[in-house]
């Protein structure tokens, strides 16, 4: 089998905007390749041409393959952006085993099922008091700045260890490092700002260690395992990755519910944990988050699909179409909140899986259960067109829910 479009005029750029008229929904551009083969050649902002994945099970298999690369220095990686210098990645999900998996194995503890759902009273105090300070305060209101941002950064800090007081300082420069039209220089300063900032902390905790997770990193910058600044990227990751995809699905989630009364009002008027699970499984899936794809580079030739990838050559696995898979997820772009879609690749697939999915899975119950029970007649205060929507970003949701009751 050959790519049906060997004209690079033909080659459309990736990742691409979502269609006003459906928000939730991925670019209908994705859909029209998924159906015409599981394979496509793309064309990005560099000139390079990496392989678009678009099904659901082909994604599997290659991000579980071990000749599939996530080293962004790997000749063929299919960069979003521009790399700013060279060298090693500053996180391990950058990297592969065994690196990958003895630095993965650093920071797992906190994100076990057992310790997260020890995590679930405080998590609810959280978005209780949260919601207190709504119903007490002026209507309408930006759910994003009031309730979904503070809800995930919350969390991250006391888990890390990190200053809530300082959430400005690192969610501005957090939205930096993901903005898509940000150039390379501005990413790479708004990265450095966030590294020096965890570095000076961790220097503070390796004089005082508290019970939080850059405490437990020092004990490993303490052995010799890790230096300062490796630690220091290592938290900025979690940083980065534990508000911002959990706040966009806290807002989004929410958006999307409104749009959909039917369901909404199943969750709403439940007192089944077992739904609850399911809804936040099926939000998940239906509005995949994540815009720039799993990328990864190929060492070893692959057979996949009745195609032949070449080593040094790249791959993206557009998870969002993957989600809307209807050989996986029958009627895929229906919102079922009774839907088993419990084998979404919303986190990823393989040994990259995402390590703070317990988390962000643990708060998104408390959310989802908590918000339209408290405030039943919660609703939009606008129209849904005039809701700015994050098409610059890697990771998608609003920039403002305004919102009443």
């Amino acid at each position: 089998m050959t790519s049906t479009l060997d004209s690079a005029a033909e080659i459309p750029d990736y990742p691409m905007t979502r269609a006003a008229g459906c928000p939730f929904d991925p670019p209908p551009v994705l859909r029209e390749k998924q159906k015409e083969g599981p394979l496509t050649k793309v064309r990005l902002w560099d000139g390079s041409t990496p392989w678009l994945v678009t099904r659901y099970a082909d994604q599997r298999a290659l991000l579980a393959d071990p000749r599939v690369s996530a080293d962004a220095y790997q000749p063929g990686y299919p960069s979003p952006t521009a790399l700013v210098g060279s060298g090693s990645p500053i996180s391990f999900i950058m990297m592969d085993d065994p690196e990958h998996a003895r630095l993965r194995r650093m920071v797992t503890a906190p994100f076990t099922i057992k310790r997260v759902e020890a995590m679930r009273p405080a998590v609810q105090k959280i978005v209780d008091d949260l919601i207190d300070d709504l119903l007490a305060g002026p209507k309408p209101v930006d759910l994003v700045e009031a309730f979904a941002l503070p809800v995930p950064s919350l969390v991250i800090c006391e888990l890390l260890g990190v200053p809530y007081a300082d959430h400005d300082f690192f969610q501005d420069n957090s939205k930096t490092i993901i903005n898509r039209d940000a150039d390379p220089e501005q990413r790479a300063a708004a990265l450095g700002r966030l590294v020096g900032y965890l570095d000076t902390l961790l220097g503070e905790k390796l004089a005082n260690p508290g019970d939080d997770l850059l405490s437990g990193l020092t004990e490993r910058v303490k052995s010799g395992e890790l230096s300062q600044r490796d630690a220091a990227g290592i938290g900025v990751l979690l940083l980065i990755a534990g508000h911002e995809t959990t706040a966009n699905m806290i807002a989004l989630g929410t958006l999307a519910l409104l749009e959909h009364p039917d369901q909404l009002a199943l969750l709403r008027d439940t007192a089944d944990q077992k739904l609850v699970t399911s809804a936040v499984e099926e939000l998940l899936r239906y509005l995949h988050i994540t815009h720039n794809g799993r990328r990864r580079a190929v060492l070893a030739d692959i057979e996949i699909a009745g195609q032949v990838i070449r080593a040094g050559e790249g791959l993206i696995m557009a998870n969002d179409i993957g989600n809307r898979d209807p050989d996986a997820f029958p009627d895929p772009d229906r919102l079922d909140l009774q839907r088993d879609a419990r084998h979404h690749v919303a986190f990823g697939f393989g040994i990259h899986q995402c390590l703070g999915q317990p988390l962000a899975r643990m708060e998104l119950q408390v959310v989802y259960s908590t918000l339209y029970r408290r405030i039943p007649t919660l609703r939009l205060a606008t129209d849904l067109d005039q809701i700015p929507f994050k098409h610059d970003g890697s990771v998608y949701g609003v920039y403002e829910l305004p919102v009443t009751w």
